[in-house]
């Protein structure tokens, strides 16, 4: 089990930093509404820029912490607080997508990291 929870951390974690570090500039399938962007997206969810930057900062601590915690396993409070920070915003992104009335399959990412920070929070 403790492998398993490895490998969710690694996925969550390098995830959430590819999304927000390498790729917040370029089209996914996955933004919500018609956004190119994560710029665009926050736009498009109606939330003003300064709130992405917010979201984005927390997200790179939160996914950074989901890492260190592998390696700094006498923390286990670094786990808990990234896991369940990271499943707040995921919840956060979710509700953005129903909002817009995105279709399902783009609230599969965040549905599934919110889903997985939950498993690493509780087990």
């Amino acid at each position: 089990m403790e492998y398993l929870i490895i490998a969710i951390k690694l996925i969550v974690g390098l995830s959430i930093l590819n999304v927000w570090l390498l790729r917040s500039g370029k089209e996914t399938q996955w933004r919500g509404g018609d956004a190119g962007s994560l710029e665009e997206e926050f736009k498009a969810y109606g939330l003003p820029v300064w709130f992405m930057w917010a979201v984005g900062g927390l997200k790179i601590l939160f996914a950074l912490g989901l890492l260190a915690s592998i390696w700094f396993t006498g923390y286990p409070e670094l786990e808990t607080y990234s896991a369940y920070g990271i499943a707040v915003l995921m919840l956060g992104a979710v509700s953005m997508h129903i909002k817009v009335k995105d279709p399902l399959k783009k609230s599969f990412p965040a549905f599934t990291f919110l889903v997985l920070s939950l498993v690493v929070a509780f087990v």
